[in-house]
Order: structure tokens, then sequence, then C-alpha cells
């Protein structure tokens, strides 16, 4: 709790400096998050049924849908933080769950909303949520349990995670801006079936890194 309340801290004081770069926040989140649903969906993997898998891909693109949910859910900007590092532990406790494209829209608005649920002093019901998302109360209530059952219930993030978390995002914001300095597309870099694809491996309240699993950013 002691965690909770210093991270909501520091969103209050940097309040300006993350408004100015959440639209690059964003954007290095949907890339990595495109980029290992890409690479699940060409892989050949022993996948469970799960209430998160939909029978076909979205025709909204994982930016456009962060987006969405950033106009519409008002929440504060360290959730989206939190959020990436809860699907973080959620492919980590799930290998047999791996983020695909049939999967990832709805793993995004499960992630921040439990986030907002425990980072802000005030959120939105599942209902609205469900809206934002484009999906039922019904269905948006059963992928939050599930989504809490994913991760253990896991929900606290301390200060020394989140910075690090942080950091990553930072440097992939870095890289995606030298590429367009470059005129290059992020896409043209192709991803090697043998890529370990691991969000960030020093979590300190991470189980384990799973190194020899798909993971959400490229180690």
């Amino acid at each position: 709790m002691a965690d909770q309340i210093e991270i909501q801290r520091m969103n209050q004081d940097l309040q300006e400096p993350l408004a100015e770069i959440m639209p690059s926040v964003l954007t290095a989140m949907s890339y990595l998050l495109q980029r290992v649903s890409e690479t699940n969906d060409n892989l050949s993997q022993k996948q469970r049924p799960s209430s998160f898998t939909g029978v076909t891909k979205p025709s909204i693109s994982i930016r456009s849908y962060l987006e969405r949910i950033f106009e519409y859910a008002n929440c504060s900007y360290s959730c989206y933080i939190v959020a990436y590092i809860y699907l973080d532990r959620f492919v980590k406790k799930q290998p047999f769950l791996p983020i695909n494209s049939f999967n990832v829209h709805r793993l995004i608005i499960t992630s921040v909303l439990v986030s907002a649920k425990f980072m802000d002093d005030l959120s939105y019901n599942n209902e609205y949520y469900a809206k934002v998302g484009g999906i039922s109360r019904e269905e948006m209530n059963m992928l939050e349990l599930d989504f809490l059952f994913g991760i253990g219930f896991e929900l606290n993030v301390t200060v020394s995670t989140f910075n690090n978390y942080c950091c990553f995002l930072q440097r992939e914001m870095a890289m995606l801006m030298k590429m367009k300095s470059l005129f290059l597309e992020p896409s043209s870099f192709k991803i090697s079936s043998k890529t370990k694809l691991v969000m960030y491996p020093h979590e300190e309240d991470s189980l384990s890194t799973h190194h020899n699993k798909k993971q959400l950013a490229a180690a």
C-alpha cells in the first residue's frame, strides 16, 4: 500500500511531464504489443481455451484501441504503466496463453480497468469500461475476474519496479524516434522465431523471467 501511495504521489508530481510524453508512451506500448502479437500469431504454440480469445481479430488496431481507452477512461497516467506491468505478470504466469491478435485487445482493456481500480481513488465502473472496450458488461466482469486469477491477485507494484518499466518504455520510445528520424518503419525489422521477448527481465517481484517463453518486449 505504501508503494501504491508513493506511485500516486509521483504521478501527481509528474502530471505535466507525463502529459507531454503519454502519446509517445502509448505508441511504444502499442508497438511492443503489436510486435509480440504478430510474433505469436506466426508460432505454433499450445494454447488453452480462454475468455480473452476472440473468434476473429478485431478490426481496430492496437494503437487506436489504446488511444480510445486513453481518451475515454480518464484514469491517471501511471495506470498505463501499471497496466503494462500487469500484462507482463500475466504472460509470465500464463505461459500457455500467449498474447496474440485474438486476445490482445481484451487483455489491454482488462489490465487498464484493474490498474485504475487499484491505483486511482476514483474510477469508472465495469459497465463504462465495457462500452469503451466494445464488449458487454457481463464479459467485462468475467474478464476482470479471470485476469485477477491470471496474475495471482498480485496487484502491488513497488516504486523500483514502476521506475524500471518507465525506463524500459523510455528506451523503446527513443528507439522508435530514432527509426522515425531515419525514415524506417518499425515493422521493417523482422523478429526471428528465436527472439526472446521479455518485457522487463529484472522485475524484483516477479516469480520468473521465463527466458524461454515469448514475452512482451525484446530482451
